[in-house]
């Protein structure tokens, strides 16, 4: 059967109000403060690693939900003026476009930020807005923000498992668990037909159960043992992988950051392009590093984000190393 896209995402779609840095605690109180800089942006793991492969060259679909509402018109345009196709972008009559307020703080290396979400749709998201279609035909199927769609949560394997069926490859970025428990059986029915899987270092520990004890390597050796290949994007230190074997790491490339919302999720885009385009796992997360890394350059998770021309002329120099 022919592919009618390279990639399909399952998952969120929503505004970024983006506002920071902001050099103090956050004060209650009806307290006005000020910051350096605000943006309305869009949002939503699965949409930021949609645009970002959208702009490294894929021909890619977006499955979710989003309202009948001013916010959900902002998205869905926001999403086809970089090229994504949203026609399984389902409309909620009742309940509202999730929204994401995001403070960052600091700058550089030591950066954070706090993440604000008002679920709206998400709660509703259900494997009834995936079209089995898409599945079928794609060349590669990515789920994000597992925990944020209960429903979507629960079929979740099947629907990878039908991907797989049909040839696809698949992915997993769960993203954080707001409420801590990360879901050991839900996790145990998804990694067996999940074949890579995206965490970020504090998301890999927490899913290894290693503690805040463990390293990111040994977390990523645990959950690579248990079926996927494992990426951890470990911020200022660049990413690693474990494909159950060994250990592969980059160190990736120096920018000066302005923001580092969706880094994370560029980083996605980039490691499922490399992947497609048949990169071995060394280049692949050499040239996923060098996606995240680029995507901070400006404020929002898709402005910066690179084409494959620009992120390849930044993966000239060997920095990925095999352990």
């Amino acid at each position: 059967m022919p592919h009618s896209h390279d990639l399909v995402v399952l998952g969120d779609a929503n505004p970024d109000v983006v506002v920071g840095p902001l050099d103090e605690p956050l004060t209650f109180g009806q307290r006005e403060q000020l910051v350096g800089s605000g943006a309305l942006t869009l949002g939503g793991s699965a949409a930021i690693t949609a645009c970002g492969a959208a702009r490294l060259g894929l021909s890619v679909a977006l499955v979710g939900r989003v309202g009948d509402d001013e916010a959900g018109h902002f998205v869905r345009d926001a999403l086809a003026a970089r090229g994504v196709d949203t026609a399984a972008l389902g409309v909620d009559p009742e309940l509202p476009t999730p929204l994401t307020v995001v403070v960052t703080r600091g700058d550089g290396p030591g950066s954070d930020r706090a993440i604000l979400t008002s679920p709206g749709t998400l709660a509703s998201t259900s494997s009834s807005d995936v079209p089995p279609g898409l599945l079928t035909a794609a060349r590669h199927v990515h789920a994000a923000s597992y925990f944020l769609m209960p429903r979507l949560a629960r079929t979740l394997p099947a629907l990878l498992r039908t991907a797989r069926c049909h040839g696809a490859t698949t992915s997993l970025d769960t993203n954080d668990d707001p409420a801590g428990r990360w879901d050991p059986d839900g996790m145990a029915a998804l990694l067996p037909v999940t074949d890579f899987l995206l965490p970020n270092a504090a998301e890999a520990l927490a899913l290894a159960g290693t503690g805040s004890g463990g390293s990111p390597a040994e977390a990523a050796a645990r959950l690579a043992a248990r079926g996927p290949v494992t990426v951890v994007k470990n911020g200022a230190d660049g990413a690693l992988a474990h494909d159950g074997r060994g250990l592969v790491h980059t160190g990736g490339i120096t920018v000066t950051p302005r923001d580092t919302v969706g880094a994370g999720d560029s980083f996605d885009a980039g490691f499922i392009a490399a992947n497609l385009a048949g990169l071995p796992l060394p280049e692949a997360l050499e040239l996923a590093s060098v996606c995240g890394a680029l995507s901070t350059r400006a404020h929002g998770g898709t402005p910066a984000q690179p084409t494959w021309e620009e992120a390849r002329a930044h993966t000239a120099a060997p920095l990925a190393t095999t352990d």
